[in-house]
């Protein structure tokens, strides 16, 4: 009797353990675990980022969640008509390059829309991919669009829609952003068929590293040329970034060519800044790029199977998605908003009307989303259903999720 009183007081101790920190996302930080894609030198050539600091309600909000450790939040940025007006920050396990975790989803996005208009993908996102390393595999002859919008029918055996993790098979064994994109193939899903593309939405990582490295082997030897294209001499990154390799430091050599490719991105604060405002600028000039960006939010598709909050992150937040973007944030139906997000409560958001750009970097998930983002987009205070599910919502009513796009 002693014994089982002893083992139920261990129990109820783990479940409080675990009640506490349910809403924790944080990791070990392991900034040299991989080879990269090195971008850039130590210093580049930039410009300046101009200053209007304002001292108000949200600056205050920012000091004071900075102060708290607990908040987790390291980094913030308010950026509206090109000036910074709230500029942030703590020192923290980060160094200066911060990690993106999923942020870097949309950076390959970006440079898949590069790729795209630069000639590499047929200037054509529907058009069927033409990739060696996917043949046998339901990835095979897929729709790029598909890709992009993350409804790849491979629900089945990774991501969210039917497991925790959007990067392990059938949530085991190790994260396959780790194993280069061949063998992910060959191991996981060579004769493996898949549910009908263009249907549902499954967040999962490996749709993102199948584009990336698909671009790869589209540019060949031009890969990194196009890198410093965006990321130098448009975005004009004042520090170096990268995105890291499939290839352990400890376990596999730095291979010079090959798809290695995975969507870990790291910058400077201000780096993540500088690419956000190329693509405000290619949205607002109308580029070949910004028409990319635009057909993402066009075609977007609705994130069924989700529960939306204003209060929650960026991915409770955002009803869509689009192009390995997250749009139209739970409330706001009056303009085009564009939302980053990544593990630990990394997020970078785009509000084209307005020219305001947001940035936050933070080593756990605890700190005031509805403060920092949605009264910093200009949405007031009244909303109070914190865990509202929007059906029939005006954004969702014009949205089909299982709606067909253009055929090529």
């Amino acid at each position: 009797m002693f014994r089982l009183w002893i083992w139920l007081v261990i129990l109820t101790f783990f479940m409080m353990t675990a009640a506490v920190f349910a809403d924790h996302q944080n990791e070990k930080y392991c900034f040299d675990c991989h080879y990269k894609y090195k971008i850039g030198d130590k210093k580049n050539d930039t410009y300046e980022l101009e200053s209007d600091l304002q001292n108000n309600d949200l600056s205050k909000r920012v000091e004071e969640q900075l102060k708290d450790k607990k908040t987790g939040l390291v980094s913030y940025i308010l950026f509206e008509n090109n000036k910074l007006i709230v500029d942030n920050w703590r020192k923290s396990k980060y160094r200066w390059p911060y990690p993106s975790h999923s942020v870097g989803k949309s950076m390959v996005s970006l440079v898949t829309g590069y790729a795209t208009c630069e000639g590499y993908l047929h200037n054509n996102v529907y058009k069927r991919i033409d990739y060696p390393t996917v043949e046998g595999t339901l990835y095979e002859n897929q729709r790029l669009i598909d890709l992009l919008h993350m409804r790849a029918g491979d629900q089945e055996y990774l991501g969210e829609y039917n497991f925790r993790s959007d990067n392990r098979f059938k949530d085991k064994g190790k994260s396959l952003s780790s194993i280069p994109i061949k063998s992910v193939m060959k191991r996981y899903f060579k004769d493996k068929p898949g549910q009908k593309p263009g249907e549902t939405f499954n967040y999962s990582a490996v749709v993102t590293n199948v584009i990336m490295n698909y671009v790869i082997y589209k540019t060949g030897d031009d890969w990194e040329k196009l890198l410093h294209k965006i990321f130098v001499e448009d975005a004009k990154v004042a520090k170096r970034v990268w995105f890291a390799k499939s290839l352990n430091t400890h376990n596999g050599g730095n291979r010079k060519s090959g798809e290695y490719g995975r969507y870990s991105f790291y910058a400077d604060r201000y780096d993540y800044l500088r690419i956000a405002n190329l693509m405000l600028k290619h949205w607002k000039n109308d580029t070949c790029v910004g028409k990319y960006l635009k057909t993402m939010y066009d075609t977007r598709v609705v994130r069924d199977n989700y529960k939306f909050s204003k209060f929650e992150y960026y991915t409770k937040a955002a009803q869509t998605y689009g192009g390995q973007f997250m749009f139209d944030p739970l409330g706001i139906d009056d303009r085009p908003i564009l939302m980053m997000s990544g593990f630990a409560g990394q997020g970078v958001v785009i509000d084209f009307d307005n020219n305001r750009i947001i940035t936050i970097h933070a080593t756990d998930r605890h700190y005031d989303f509805y403060s920092l983002v949605y009264l910093a987009l200009g949405v007031d205070g009244t909303y109070t259903d914190k865990n509202s599910n929007p059906d029939g919502s005006s954004v969702l009513e014009n949205l089909d999720p299982a709606k067909e796009i253009a055929q090529d």
